[in-house]
């Protein structure tokens, strides 16, 4: 089958991938569409994710959707010809992790698309058949993409656990904090500010929910608008070398940070007396815990709009365009969605 590797900084070839059958209890999925992230894009541009360096080569891609192939022996629930949105996240379910409910802390996890995982930017993959998400007919196949990323701004929120008529600001309007804003303003925030140095991007989160959007340079002028007391909720989907330090500044007494984005680098300056005398709660996100179907629910609930995120569409021949763009955030764009 087709793929293509990640083989250098911004370098891809095409390549071809034996798959075997799919096994008992999985499904065989003929992968449709799959979303770049920005994940993939410290990847592709930085030879790594945090402190993961990459080992090529390697095949990117956890942002998928696609159609039932093949079923393995013994599985149940699904048909040849189904749709589903593909979570890439594979857990072992008896670790301690696992047995307490925190599945997306397993310690036997494999992620598809990191080292030694091929990822989805290929034609087929086997999954087990929990990892498949049913998309209704009101979604499309590129519309699917966006669960996985959504579930991950869900698993946010739960964290930060936001009430209604509160307050918050979301740095950094990529795909992800995107998704953040338009799953804050359904949770009930009374205003909601963004801060982007992009203005298509700006102009997005305004669509999703943003009441006001600024450049990042301009944060402090948030505080005057909150009465100097500052936000209830604040939302690092930036992760740039100043953000979190400047979430915790614009953070009321007793506010909350939750920090959603990867930094390239792999310690982090914090203020913690600033920390410890508003006795901020400080949450770190790590991908989603079974968010996948509340995700669909959403994104099936109003499709029309979340349509406006979805700018961009590349065949997966086209993948190292579709990667320059999205790294540069050209000709406007939002999602970039590959085809496979």
């Amino acid at each position: 089958m087709r793929a293509v590797e990640l083989v250098g900084v911004r370098q891809f070839r095409n390549a071809e991938m034996e798959i075997a059958p799919p096994g008992p209890g999985e499904v065989q999925v003929t992968v449709s569409a799959v979303g770049i992230c920005g994940s993939d894009l410290h990847a592709y541009a930085e030879g790594g994710v945090g402190d993961m360096t990459c080992e090529y080569p390697m095949v990117l891609g956890h942002e998928p959707a696609g159609v039932v192939s093949a079923l393995g022996p013994g599985t149940s629930g699904w048909s040849i010809g189904d749709r589903a949105a593909l979570e890439p996240a594979h857990y072992c379910y008896h670790c301690a992790l696992c047995l307490k409910g925190r599945h997306n802390l397993c310690e036997n996890l494999r992620f598809l698309s990191t080292v030694g995982q091929p990822g989805f930017f290929r034609e087929r993959v086997n999954l087990p058949a929990e990892n498949l998400v049913a998309l209704p007919s009101s979604l499309s196949l590129s519309a699917g993409t966006l669960v996985e990323p959504l579930a991950v701004a869900l698993h946010a929120l739960d964290l930060g656990k936001p009430r209604v008529g509160e307050t918050a600001v979301v740095f950094g309007c990529g795909p992800i904090g995107l998704l953040t804003i338009a799953a804050l303003r359904r949770a009930g925030i009374k205003r909601l500010w963004a801060l982007e140095p992009v203005a298509h991007r700006g102009e997005l989160a305004k669509k999703m929910g943003a009441d006001v959007v600024l450049p990042p340079e301009a944060f402090a002028d948030i505080l005057p608008d909150t009465g100097k007391r500052g936000v209830d909720l604040v939302f690092d989907c930036a992760a740039k070398e100043e953000t979190a330090n400047q979430a915790m500044r614009l953070s009321a007494l007793g506010g909350r940070v939750v920090l959603t984005g990867i930094s390239s680098g792999s310690r982090l300056s914090l203020d913690v007396h600033l920390w410890r005398r508003k006795e901020l709660g400080l949450h770190q996100v790590r991908r989603s815990n079974h968010d996948g179907p509340a995700a669909r629910d959403l994104l099936a609930a109003e499709p029309a709009f979340y349509a406006p995120l979805l700018t961009h569409e590349r065949p997966l021949e086209a993948l190292p365009q579709a990667f320059s763009i999205a790294e540069t955030y050209a000709d406007g764009v939002g999602k970039m969605v590959v085809r496979i």
